[in-house]
């Protein structure tokens, strides 16, 4: 079972020891996704990701921080999303404390330093281009500016040319300062350690000063919406398409009823979309259906790539599929069935510190508190044929439905007349 703790500045620390395996891994959370930029900083909270491996006083440069890590077989990485970043080191458990020291120095004595900025430009520059060469990528994003249009949540995480290529020192040290703050981030230290043995190392290596966080992010404005269809003309060899619905967001009561509904369309091999539009038709390679949880906000969308000269087919594939469950809803047994998925799937995924470690951490700084694999299993088990059912009909209405293309076309309107 979970252990949370509050340290004396403000700090929160979370902690459970994992049957089975030698690892520790010890992870930051920080509540500052790119929900938080303003458009003239758009894509700065990808960038600090960055610069908090480029040196601080105890590991003076990447050089020194990746050597640390690497003498000892560990890991490390970092994440931006939506609502939160995270940067994590992975250990065998005896290394323990150099996952602390390197992250907690990083944390505490990051310097920005300018010569460091501008070579990291090259980099992020590079990273930008990649996304933008990689449509499986991309047409998530240019789902999401569908959904919410030219607000932050709509916004991609790696933000603009322009800023990448201007932003400096000052601006980094003040983003740090306002949002990297002791009642605004989460450590998790998850692994081959007992609650004891991470209090002691909370306290050791994370004495932060006591603060508080500048600002928050602005509730999403639903008046504010990117239109209905998204075309991207781009030469392809594969079309690349996204068609979904806004839905409940990760606070919603019928949010797992949701999750459910995805396996059931999309989620695994035996799904709906992967049968009916991959194997019994042969209109894609990949095909999935996946769901965006954030606070107050959320979708329902299935992404795939298919043959160009039959998107149309494609489309109007996907499309059936949601239609046959909106109006027929979902039978028990196929419940059931991504219900066990689903289940099965967490499960495999916990066994690794690093993802059970991600999972308290998340659940404690968006959420207020921690939850267990138990509460949420018992949750999965509460939802019923007829939720899902509901849910289906309530979310998967047709007036809603919105279609993003990444391709050769340069007609929007073809894909607008499919809906």
């Amino acid at each position: 079972m979970y252990k949370k703790k509050k340290l004396k500045s403000g700090l929160r620390l979370v902690t459970q020891h994992l049957e089975g395996t030698k690892a520790v891994t010890v992870l930051v959370l920080a509540g500052a996704g790119s929900r938080y930029e303003t458009e003239d900083l758009r894509g700065i909270s990808h960038f600090l990701e960055h610069m908090f491996f480029k040196g601080a006083e105890r590991y003076k440069n990447t050089k020194e921080v990746s050597e640390a890590i690497d003498s000892v077989g560990g890991e490390f990485n970092a994440f931006t999303a939506k609502e939160y970043a995270g940067y994590y080191v992975k250990v065998a458990s005896e290394q323990v404390d150099i996952a602390c020291d390197v992250l907690s120095d990083m944390l505490l004595n990051a310097k920005f330093a300018q010569e460091e900025i501008e070579k990291e430009r090259g980099v992020i520059l590079e990273e930008y281009n990649m996304y933008q060469d990689t449509p499986m990528y991309q047409i998530g994003w240019n789902f999401e500016q569908l959904l919410y249009g030219d607000q932050p949540l709509g916004w991609d995480q790696i933000g603009t040319k322009e800023l990448i290529k201007s932003v400096n020192h000052e601006d980094f040290v003040k983003y740090n300062s306002e949002l990297y703050t002791s009642d605004n981030l989460v450590l998790a230290i998850v692994g081959n350690v007992t609650e004891a043995r991470a209090e002691e190392l909370a306290e050791k290596y994370f004495q932060m000063p006591a603060s508080r966080r500048a600002y928050d992010f602005k509730a999403i404005d639903n008046a504010v919406s990117g239109g209905r269809v998204h075309l991207t003309e781009k030469k392809t060899e594969q079309a690349h398409v996204a068609i979904g619905y806004p839905a409940y967001s990760a606070n919603h009561p019928d949010h797992l009823a949701k999750k459910i509904l995805s396996v059931v369309l999309g989620g695994n091999m035996s799904s709906r979309m992967f049968l009916g539009v991959r194997e019994a038709k042969g209109l894609s390679y990949y095909i999935h259906t996946t769901t965006d949880n954030y606070t107050d906000a959320g979708a329902l969308v299935t992404m795939a790539g298919v043959d160009l000269t039959r998107i149309d087919e494609a489309i109007e594939g996907i499309i059936e599929q949601y239609e046959i469950v909106r109006k027929e809803g979902v039978p028990a047994d196929e419940v059931e069935k991504a219900k066990s998925y689903l289940k099965g799937k967490m499960v495999l995924n916990l066994e690794d510190s690093e993802e059970f470690a991600h999972f308290l951490a998340k659940y404690e700084l968006l959420f207020g508190g921690c939850t267990s694999l138990e509460e949420v299993m018992d949750k999965i088990d509460g939802v019923t044929a007829e939720d899902v059912s509901r849910v289906a009909a309530d979310i998967l209405k047709p007036d809603l439905m919105k279609i993003a293309v990444i391709g050769p076309y340069d007609d929007a309107s073809r894909f607008e007349k499919l809906m």
